[in-house]
């Protein structure tokens, strides 16, 4: 059955169902049996980490972003010796889909209630008729969809470089049942337009990633409306390089050598930021972008850090 239903060869299944039962992913009805007839399931509890996206315990994805990673090894060797990079677009399907599949239980459980709404006057903000938000790097749109389902009233315009990314996020809003107060556009975020100022301007987990994140968020700040809320949401990482053996730092070095800082360097004349970019770092970002300062929002999250740009 499983090889039927996943187009595979019967004697390579049965390979992989024997192998992940062996090492205790897999619970087996009777060993003894023979092959054919043995049944496989999932044992309780394992659900959240490997079958639900919405479970915060769901690791599925990381899978996907090692893929990813693997598929590109000689073009990460060419880069790493020669300089230059790998970029997001040569990355895949494998890397988007992660990236989108990873943070979507974040921003469907908690981005809105547990955050949003504990910034001073956002909430507010986003209530009242003709609210506008604009998300810069929406990717696979789960954030904008979020909010768009917790302001109904709110105009939300997501705006990603990628064009695979923007299908994928108006797929996902489609699903969602989300559609008169969002959309999303294939644009550069320099070129990000709303038709109008913007009541909160937002970007999450992407400025790292930016060959030239000051254009960017010189683009965000000309978007806010006067008194309007710029937030950035990016890797909770100590402010400066030595915290030896930390568990986020580890993690987030890994990702910055594998996918984030090669994207990032695939793109001329990049500043080369990586995973790893800490506050101090954002902070100058910022006042070459033009801000007066940025504020380290005391807002707790294991992996994310929140920042409120100010104007």
């Amino acid at each position: 059955m499983l090889a039927f239903r996943t187009s595979t060869q019967e004697r390579y299944a049965r390979e992989w169902l024997e192998q992940q039962a062996t090492t205790g992913m897999l619970a087996v009805d009777d060993a003894a049996a023979a092959p054919s007839d043995r049944v496989y399931s999932l044992p309780e509890g394992y659900e959240s980490v490997l079958v639900d996206p919405l479970s915060e315990m769901f690791v599925a994805p990381m899978g996907r972003f090692l893929a990813a990673a693997i598929g590109r090894g000689p073009e990460l060797l060419n880069a790493y010796r020669n300089g230059g990079g790998v970029s997001w677009e040569q990355f895949g399907d494998n890397a988007r889909t992660a990236q989108s599949d990873f943070n979507r239980p974040f921003f469907h459980h908690h981005l809105v209630q547990d955050y949003l709404k504990q910034i001073p006057g956002l909430d507010e903000a986003l209530s009242a008729p003709g609210a506008r938000i604009a998300e810069i790097g929406s990717g696979g749109g789960w954030a904008s969809i979020a909010m768009a389902r917790a302001y109904p009233g709110v105009t939300v315009e997501g705006f990603d470089i990628d064009g695979p990314s923007v299908e994928m996020a108006r797929s996902n809003a489609a699903e969602a049942g989300i559609a008169g107060n969002l959309a999303f556009h294939h644009r550069d975020a320099a070129e990000a337009d709303v038709d109008g100022r913007a009541d909160l301007v937002c970007a999450f987990e992407c400025v790292h990633d930016m060959p030239d994140p000051v254009a960017v968020l010189r683009t965000m700040r000309n978007l806010a409306k006067p008194g309007g809320i710029v937030l950035i949401m990016d890797e909770r990482v100590g402010d400066a390089f030595g915290n030896i053996g930390d568990f986020n730092e580890r993690m987030f070095y890994g990702f910055s050598l594998a996918v984030c800082l090669p994207d990032g360097m695939s793109h001329g004349n990049s500043v080369g930021t990586g995973t790893v970019m800490r506050a101090p770092t954002l902070r100058a970002y910022a006042l070459d972008a033009g801000f007066a300062d940025v504020e380290v929002l005391p807002l707790e999250h294991d992996l994310f850090q929140f920042y409120r740009l100010v104007l």
